[in-house]
């Protein structure tokens, strides 16, 4: 087992000054250069846009999230198109993926699962004075979230199925920041994921104050509404979009059904997720496939729990006290994963 660690961020002000202020600090961080190498290959084949397509589409979702765009491209000194590239979450390759997610009326407890070399180890506090509501979270590609609640309770993780037959539209961690940065429910999050274009396949869980677990899938062709609290990765309702193996998907899922009757409160909840003996929890690093991070998301409370690798104690916050004005003091979240790499914050790969 190796050491690993997320650097918690937290930043108040506008959309335009937050993104400035991340392109700062990532001149001096390994991860832009990392991820450029990663992309290096695949720049010609996926990461084609037309710029005033993404702008456009950025401003009718989430216009906060094109002025931050715009604050990162002048702290990098970048020209617009590679900026989108980067940041904009549209129309790019997204690695595959597991993840599993448990929700119960209280809490959603996510097993993030992909591949310890693309993960950024960025967990942000963002509260805007523009637009928008305030999100807590783990960033993917620095503007998109890979899970994450706002501050209205409302709390958000999605699932891959599968990257085929893809079509013009955004990547599932920037439809997750929107998500966050505009919808106050459950209810408007399913109206925006029927509104906005899918790049890929994913499930996107859902969960607010009123304790409905919802499952939305959605492709680039159809979106459909479930109400369950266990997801993995394949779909239930537009089963034709499923890939032609789903045997792990579907052990995962039975493992958490089976066992959600012991998950009596939230740190067992927690537990079944994030034990390595519990057949949930996944080493499958080289397959990009293994538990990166475990989150529990509180909407009621407004409360998060996070912890990296197996068999940890989550870090506790208090995303409610952060709204009111107190400072998180927790700078890194630490834990162990069974990996010789590293993640691409860590140092260069």
């Amino acid at each position: 087992m190796k050491q690993f660690y997320s650097d918690v961020f937290q930043y108040r002000g506008s959309h335009y000054d937050f993104g400035y202020i991340q392109g700062e600090q990532l001149r001096n961080s390994p991860i832009l250069t990392n991820r450029s190498k990663q992309w290096e290959s695949k720049k010609d084949r996926h990461f084609l846009i037309n710029p005033d397509e993404v702008k456009e589409a950025i401003l009718t979702f989430a216009p906060g999230v094109w002025d931050e765009i715009c604050g990162l491209r002048d702290a990098l000194q970048m020209d617009m198109d590679e900026a989108i590239r980067m940041f904009g979450g549209y129309y790019l390759e997204y690695t595959r993926s597991g993840c599993s997610i448990f929700m119960d009326p209280d809490y959603m407890v996510r097993n993030y699962d992909s591949h310890p070399l693309g993960y950024e180890g960025r967990f942000m506090f963002y509260q805007p004075t523009d637009q928008g509501y305030a999100i807590m979270g783990p960033t993917m590609q620095i503007t998109g979230r890979a899970d994450g609640m706002n501050e209205k309770g409302l709390v958000m993780g999605y699932n891959f199925t599968h990257r085929k037959q893809s079509g013009d539209g955004f990547l599932c961690n920037m439809i997750g920041r929107m998500i966050l940065e505009t919808c106050a429910s459950v209810d408007e999050a399913i109206s925006l994921l029927e509104g906005i274009p899918h790049r890929h396949s994913f499930s996107y869980c859902l969960l607010d104050k009123s304790g409905e677990p919802i499952v939305v899938e959605a492709s680039p062709r159809e979106v459909a509404v479930r109400r369950s609290n266990v997801c993995t990765n394949h779909f239930h309702l537009l089963d034709k979009e499923n890939r032609y193996r789903q045997d792990e998907s579907q052990r995962r899922e039975t493992a958490i059904q089976k066992q959600q009757q012991y998950a009596t409160d939230p740190y067992e909840s927690f537990r079944m997720m994030n034990n390595s003996d519990k057949d949930i929890y996944s080493f499958k690093y080289d397959a990009a496939a293994g538990t990166l991070h475990t989150a529990v998301y509180f909407p009621k409370d407004v409360k998060a729990w996070f912890a990296i690798g197996p068999d940890r104690r989550p870090v506790i916050f208090d995303f409610n006290k952060w709204l009111q004005g107190e400072k998180i003091n927790v700078k890194h979240i630490k834990g162990e994963l069974d990996y010789d790499g590293i993640f691409v914050n860590m140092g260069r790969q």
